[in-house]
């Protein structure tokens, strides 16, 4: 079975590489159109090309592989493996220009979170994990190299990472975020799937999302588990359906939720 998810992620990480060069074609450029879906996200050709592109190569090299993204929907399959697919995770900052969007590829083994892969494309680093294996990096074509969580044991000691106040707002956990501004060393919104990569890569100790879909999370769960962390919703619970995450070193999991515990009155 390790080799099918060695042979899935060799895969997984050339198919990244091939949507980052796809991306940067889009990126910054003065014609990029941005439309708004249904939710008021926004949406560009980047997005869209990136996950066809990617669900073309699945369907080439795994046929049987179910698929699952947020620009297309669900493909069904008959393997037991589910690809989760983020072509442009925080898109706000693509189209604003700043460069840390992720494309991001999750695989599910019968329901469980067993592969993710997450490549910054202006960055040209990746972050990936598989279960068993290690979480890894690399920048470039440099070697890559095992990255592991802090060993931070008290929030008023962590990095916590959020990607916006709105979010909190707007799902009534406003004072639950004053309260975790209060409670930490330093709070910064370094969003999306970077914050989560930080935690994976020891330089974050916290990210929460009050907001999160499953192909925001898919691909985060191997990265930070792997890497000796935690990653579970707002009840402690690891999955990636519980509409929000918080990824940790593990030590921070307990006194984040008490802190997160109930919505503001």
């Amino acid at each position: 079975m390790s080799q099918e998810l060695d042979d899935r992620l060799a895969f997984a990480l050339e198919a990244a590489r091939a949507a980052q060069e796809l991306i940067l074609r889009h990126y910054q450029s003065p014609d990029l159109t941005v439309e708004a879906k249904p939710d008021e996200s926004p949406v560009t050709l980047a997005d869209r090309g990136a996950e066809e592109l990617l669900r073309e190569r699945i369907a080439a090299a795994y046929p049987r592989d179910a698929v699952f993204g947020e620009e297309f929907g669900e493909t069904s399959g008959t393997s037991g493996f589910r690809w989760v697919l983020d072509p442009i995770d925080g898109t706000k900052a693509f189209v604003s220009g700043v460069p840390l969007f992720g494309t991001m590829l999750g695989l599910e083994q019968e329901g469980e979170c067993v592969l993710g892969v997450v490549r910054f494309p202006v960055l040209d680093e990746v972050v990936y994990a598989r279960r068993g294996g290690g979480t890894w990096q690399q920048r470039g074509r440099a070697q890559p190299r095992p990255v592991q969580v802090t060993a931070t044991s008290a929030l008023r000691d962590a990095v916590v990472c959020f990607t916006d106040v709105e979010s909190w707002v707007r799902t009534g956990r406003g004072e639950a975020f004053q309260r975790l501004c209060a409670s930490c060393r330093m709070a910064r919104g370094w969003g999306d799937c970077y914050g989560h990569v930080l935690v994976a890569l020891g330089r974050a100790d916290v990210m929460v999302d009050p907001l999160l879909n499953p192909w925001d999370a898919a691909a985060l769960v191997p990265l930070v588990t792997e890497a000796g962390g935690a990653f579970v919703d707002w009840s402690g619970r690891p999955t990636i359906h519980g509409g929000n995450g918080v990824s940790s070193n593990g030590r921070l999991q307990a006194e984040l939720l008490t802190i997160l515990g109930g919505h503001d009155p």
